[in-house]
């Protein structure tokens, strides 16, 4: 990655980091993280796993039919994607598991690429219409301004996808292809092959029944998710209801619109501590509740990440060592 990209990402944790902190009792927070009952974390990681299968399956579903993936496959590459973003700047991991379920399952990287743009619109549209439709019983929040524009920014990227997939054909015309070739390391088999593929990723977009299918996984992979936060602020007794959850898994999802440093450091707190004090929980006492939260979002990944790694390591060597054996012998 470009060092300036590192740079900027890193200047926004820092910003959002300090905002989140200032005035913090870091004595009170230390107090906190002492008083918690941990054993809310099972719950918490068991509602956290059901979302991340929600969304793997929800993965699947974003596909032509004909052209699915395995499941394995996707839950492989839905970790690796975890993994990276988490040890790397701007969300890099969404084109790491783009990378990763080539390798798995051999599915086209424009195709996978489309199905990572289409469920990135799921995910944030998805945010605002909760935020909205649950605006009657949340506290006061003042980012409603900024969600209802990006909200208008979403539906037209929605609208101008549906376009281009139902019109685009699965090849293109011969003069698009001609022009696209001009650009350097691009031949016309390879680009009338990438449009085609594109074209089936964005395919869900024109199916109704399919599109409303992933719309309800992606609110379920929501509600659980927002179950999880709940379990945790049982846990540092916060007194809260299971909508003070979903309102953090809210403004913790918009928030990642935001390129950060790795694992969103910064602005993850920022958007929680936003959530807590909104409820007038103490941000001295929040502070503890979203940092345990943020490592049971990220931890739990690197160590899942870091298995599938060294198992298709193993794999590799394997294969090259059978390799150079039946060459031998041959």
């Amino acid at each position: 990655m470009r060092p300036a990209a590192v740079v900027a990402t890193a200047a926004v944790s820092v910003a959002f980091g300090y905002f989140a902190v200032r005035g913090i009792k870091f004595s009170s927070t230390w107090q906190a993280l002492g008083a918690c009952n941990y054993w809310w974390l099972v719950p918490s990681l068991g509602a956290l796993a059901a979302s991340v299968l929600v969304r793997v399956i929800r993965w699947q579903s974003l596909f032509s039919p004909t052209r699915r993936p395995p499941l394995q496959s996707l839950t492989k590459a839905t970790i690796i994607g975890f993994f990276f973003n988490s040890i790397l700047p701007a969300r890099a991991g969404e084109i790491a598991r783009i990378v990763a379920l080539k390798k798995y399952a051999g599915t086209s990287a424009a195709e996978t690429t489309a199905t990572v743009v289409v469920e990135r619109l799921f995910d944030v549209a998805s945010l605002i219409v909760l935020l909205f439709a649950l605006l009657a019983w949340l506290p006061h929040v003042s980012w409603l301004e900024p969600a209802a524009i990006v909200a208008f920014v979403c539906l037209a990227a929605v609208l101008a996808l549906i376009f281009f997939g139902r019109l685009a054909p699965d090849r293109p015309r011969p003069l698009v292809t001609r022009l696209l070739a001009r650009i350097p390391g691009l031949h016309e088999e390879t680009i009338s092959r990438m449009i085609g593929n594109v074209v089936h990723g964005l395919a869900t977009l024109g199916r109704p029944r399919q599109a409303l299918a992933v719309l309800g996984w992606t609110f379920l992979s929501w509600f659980l998710l927002g179950l999880s936060f709940w379990f945790l602020m049982i846990g540092f007794d916060l007194g809260l209801s299971p909508l003070a959850g979903l309102l953090v898994v809210i403004a913790t999802g918009l928030a990642f619109i935001i390129p950060a440093a790795p694992a969103a450091v910064g602005v993850f707190e920022a958007a929680g501590l936003a959530v807590t004090s909104a409820y007038g929980i103490p941000r001295s006492h929040a502070l503890a509740y979203v940092l345990v939260l943020h490592v049971l979002n990220f931890a739990p990944f690197i160590v899942a990440g870091l298995l599938i790694l060294a198992t298709d390591a193993r794999s590799s060597r394997v294969s090259t060592v059978s390799g150079a054996r039946l060459r031998s012998r041959g």
